[in-house]
């Protein structure tokens, strides 16, 4: 996930790593949502760059250290960030955190979020009537973790419902 949030960061506008890195603090605008450490920026960074996702547009004079290189997406960069933002989640776990990363970045860039929104719904609506008949089937343990599973179906689609 930390290449997908450096990536998008960058899309949104051209950055240095330590700038992406102070969004994702754990106090930073995404770093609520999912933390990333600055080691793992620059990992991230790396990782694309090979990847030619991202290239190096220029350098920029550091404030207290060396020049810090400035960083923009390739065309097939951009192009990934748009399918990622647009593409739901496949499970409801995964709602939590990449889910909600997306809908925190498409805010900042003032997108809106009801497309995203409803594909995520058409994949979690058809699962929560499976759920609630695994419920409904379970015995011991297997019941107790199908009634976990059936309960954050529903509440992520009243969550969806409330978008």
């Amino acid at each position: 996930m930390a290449e997908w949030i450096v990536l998008t960061l960058v899309d949104e506008s051209p950055a240095h790593g330590f700038a992406v890195a102070a969004l994702t603090a754990e106090d930073g605008d995404v770093g609520r949502v999912w933390h990333v450490p600055r080691p793992i920026v620059y990992r991230a960074v790396d990782r694309l760059t090979a990847a030619r996702l991202l290239v190096v547009a220029g350098t920029q004079a550091g404030h207290r250290g060396p020049q810090r290189s400035i960083l923009t997406p390739t065309p097939e960069g951009a192009e990934a960030v748009a399918d990622w933002l647009s593409r739901p989640v496949s499970h409801v776990r995964d709602l939590r955190s990449e889910f909600l990363v997306k809908l925190a970045l498409l805010t900042r860039r003032g997108a809106p979020l009801a497309a995203l929104v409803s594909a995520q719904r058409s994949v979690i609506a058809p699962l929560e009537p499976a759920l609630a008949r695994r419920r409904a089937e379970a015995a011991g343990f297997a019941a107790i973790l199908a009634a976990w599973r059936h309960e954050n179906a529903r509440a992520a689609l009243s969550f969806l419902d409330d978008l």
